[in-house]
């Protein structure tokens, strides 16, 4: 009979797994890890990387099988956090779908290819750091009876934007915000003003302003957002230096792919 505690436990740490086991009154400090290796021998579980295991659900298809990707995300550090273009997809507003899934974390924390798959973890912005905000705008979000820990929704349009190199390209970004019907933009400018990037402010506002009508976007959004634009014009895209006019009223040097979004064009 399978351990209860995996039918709960999809995905897990050995940490978890041994608070599990004391709370039960298993003691010895080897026990747990006999269950574990015990589990391991019949096929019911699998090692992912060190200390990180999930349960295989059909006993004799560990070989085949691919353990939830937000599930491993989710537990490659203590402190993981789901974010960019990874939370886009958790949320089920990304365009398309990558094999790579960024988590945030503050530890030390290698990346691992496990079937196809990058788990990317990054550090957490400075500004979030220095302001001790780095779980500002992360939720708590309950998935398949475990907690997963992900950026919200404006949070992410901030990150997506200052950061598009763990998000694909812009025409990828464009799209999956674009799919997005509300954002509490309050939180939005608030998280633009913690991470304090002049560029980064005057592409969230550059965004805002091109979908004013249809997200509700109001002078009081953008114009703290105005006030954070760089004094000389800045390229939206900081590496390559893409030619692309001028948005003076942002300061921001914007793609002609991205200011026709020219991705339209393709039938």
């Amino acid at each position: 009979m399978i351990n209860e505690f995996f039918m709960t436990h999809p995905v897990f740490t050995i940490e978890e797994f041994k608070e599990f086991e004391s709370d039960r009154g298993t003691k010895g400090k080897r026990a747990a890890e006999s269950l574990i290796t015990y589990y391991m021998r019949i096929g019911r579980i699998i090692r992912i990387k060190r200390s990180l295991y999930a349960l295989v659900p059909q006993p004799g298809n560990r070989n085949n099988f691919l353990p939830d990707p937000f599930l491993i995300a989710s537990r490659m550090s203590l402190d993981s956090a789901l974010v960019y273009h990874t939370a886009l997809e958790f949320h089920g507003r990304s365009y398309s779908f990558h094999q790579r899934y960024t988590f945030q974390t503050d530890s030390y924390t290698r990346p691992l290819s496990w079937h196809n798959a990058l788990f990317q973890p990054v550090r957490v912005p400075m500004p979030l750091n220095q302001r001790n905000q780095a779980l500002f705008g992360v939720e708590n979000i309950d998935y398949r009876g475990m907690t997963v820990r992900v950026s919200s929704l404006e949070r992410t349009l901030v990150d997506v934007l200052d950061r598009p190199d763990y998000s694909g390209n812009f025409e990828e970004i464009w799209r999956s915000l674009e799919s997005v019907e509300f954002f509490d933009l309050d939180r939005v400018v608030e998280y633009v003003q913690i991470m304090s990037n002049a560029t980064t402010a005057s592409k969230v506002g550059y965004f805002l302003e091109q979908h004013k009508d249809i997200l509700f976007v109001e002078e009081k959004h953008l114009n703290p957002l105005r006030e954070m634009r760089p004094r000389q014009p800045h390229y939206m895209i900081r590496r390559g230096r893409e030619k692309g006019h001028l948005v003076k009223s942002w300061n921001l040097i914007v793609p002609d792919e991205i200011l026709h979004q020219r991705w339209k064009e393709i039938l």
